[in-house]
């Protein structure tokens, strides 16, 4: 039996209008090598001039996950050479980084937390973006030095689940402190990977190999398991050592599968050093009171939603996972809708519409205060929850949105009038005489079907309380 170490290193692009080191923009997809200048092209002479904005936004970061965030740190360059490095070295923080010694606490599907560290946050200039076309490469320079925060975890993740939880939680937390817009597809939110196996209950790890540039989740978590099975056949065909060794590996997505890609190096292979260009970089008291102000992080919100609202701890974990869906969920509660109804038709009854449509829940055709007047007609009886989910199905599909023109448009206006709904229970009685004796004699079982047949003889419109109630008052009579 073995067990599966897991380390992570998330590189989080940080949402800030100019680049770590220079005026350059930030934006995405614009022509290529057209957001450039001496400085993020390395071009002799050229000084780098930091951004606070990076580092308060990496300081946030650290309050959000109970780090030390460290009031003085220090900026070296790391040597190496990629066609997408212009300088030949990277700026980024090694022995004295902006954050370290966090935690972030994850919990699985049976609700147990767990705490993983964080070993350190640095601040750190990213590369440019090769592209491959055939035989041919080019380099497009407009990613060059912007500004990353690398997240580094402690290896305390043991299976490819925990990883993705780690991950999404990670990536919620980013989300949720605007710092990030954490698009995977982007780049702007991507992992590396590092795995190793070890016999159970051994406190040795084994040769920790690192797979690189994963950005999706799905990814994750297919490359770990990939990885982990190689390891392992590795080791119980007894070549672990032939073929399992530190090195850096690629995850190929077409055929699910890691492959090699090069020798992992070691940091003194980087043969870092303080950037002489650069001071090191002072934290102020007021920076300090400005990163502190957070906004609710999933963590609280999860708190408050369960002890306030009542809400169950596992339908909480959904709401706040994203920050738009927490966001929607709240709009629904200033509406006056009750918390546990916006529950149920938040996350069964519109995101199982939105997930068949591929919408994302920023982009529902259905706004938060629409579904909550909704809500408040099936309270108030107005309609029937079978109602409302036809006037759902008809909003996804048109862009009306006044809730009672549609109920009146589609007539699903339900009967709640006692002398209406009386008049049907009396007539389903006598037309089944028999069966009303049968009751009688203590066939109880047998209210279901004079309920349904009331509510057939009312085209459905008829209010279900109210029929269960004046049936039981004509029966019981």
């Amino acid at each position: 039996m073995f067990e599966t170490v897991i380390g992570l290193e998330v590189h989080v692009q940080l949402n800030t209008r100019s680049k770590i080191f220079c005026s350059c923009p930030t934006s995405f997809a614009e022509h290529q090598n057209q957001n450039t200048c001496p400085v993020c092209l390395g071009l002799p002479g050229a000084l780098p001039v930091l951004n606070k904005e990076a580092v308060l936004k990496a300081m946030k970061f650290g309050f959000a996950v109970n780090a030390t965030v460290n009031r003085r740190s220090i900026f070296n360059r790391k040597s190496y050479f990629y066609p997408d490095s212009p300088k030949a070295y990277q700026i980024s923080q090694f022995d004295v980084p902006i954050v370290e010694k966090g935690e972030l606490w994850i919990e699985d599907a049976k609700a147990e937390a767990k705490r993983i560290g964080i070993t350190r946050a640095h601040l750190e200039a990213d590369a440019g973006k090769s592209m491959h076309d055939g035989a041919i490469s080019k380099v497009d320079l407009n990613r060059a030095d912007t500004p990353l925060l690398e997240i580094v975890s402690e290896p305390d993740l043991r299976s490819s689940d925990e990883a993705v939880l780690y991950l999404r939680k990670l990536h919620a937390i980013v989300r949720y402190l605007d710092i990030s817009d954490a698009n995977m597809q982007e780049g702007s939110f991507r992992c590396d990977v590092n795995v190793s196996i070890k016999p159970k209950g051994s406190a040795e790890f084994g040769t920790r190999v690192e797979i690189k540039n994963l950005n999706s989740f799905r990814f994750v978590k297919q490359a770990i398991e990939y990885e982990v099975e190689r390891q392992i056949e590795a080791w119980e065909d007894g070549v672990y050592e032939q073929e399992v060794w530190q090195e850096t590996r690629l995850f190929d997505t077409d055929r699910g599968e890691t492959r090699s890609m090069r020798g992992k190096e070691d940091s003194a292979d980087y043969r870092y050093f303080p950037d002489p260009d650069l001071r090191p970089v002072i934290v102020t008291d007021a920076m300090i009171e400005e990163a502190k102000r957070l906004p609710e992080l999933p963590d609280e919100k999860v708190r408050r939603y369960t002890e306030e609202l009542g809400i169950k701890h596992k339908d909480a974990l959904v709401l706040t996972a994203q920050k738009e869906m927490a966001a929607y969920f709240e709009a629904m509660i200033e509406t006056g809708a009750p918390a546990k109804s916006a529950v149920t038709w938040l996350t069964s009854e519109l995101l199982g519409r939105l997930n068949k449509a591929g919408v994302e829940i920023q982009d529902s055709p259905v706004d938060a205060e629409t579904l909550g007047r909704l809500i408040a007609r099936i309270e108030d009886g107005t309609i029937s929850g079978k109602g409302a989910k036809e006037i759902l199905d008809h909003m996804m599909e048109h862009e009306e949105r006044d809730i009672d023109t549609l109920i009146e448009k589609l007539g699903l206006k339900q009967v709640s009038d006692d002398g209406a709904i009386l008049a049907l229970v009396d007539e389903v009685l006598a037309a089944n005489a028999d069966k009303v004796a049968e009751y009688k004699g203590g066939k109880e079982k047998l209210f279901g079907f004079f309920v349904g047949q009331v509510m057939k003889a009312s085209k459905g419109s008829a209010n279900p309380g109210k029929v269960n109630q004046l049936l039981k008052e004509r029966l019981d009579a």
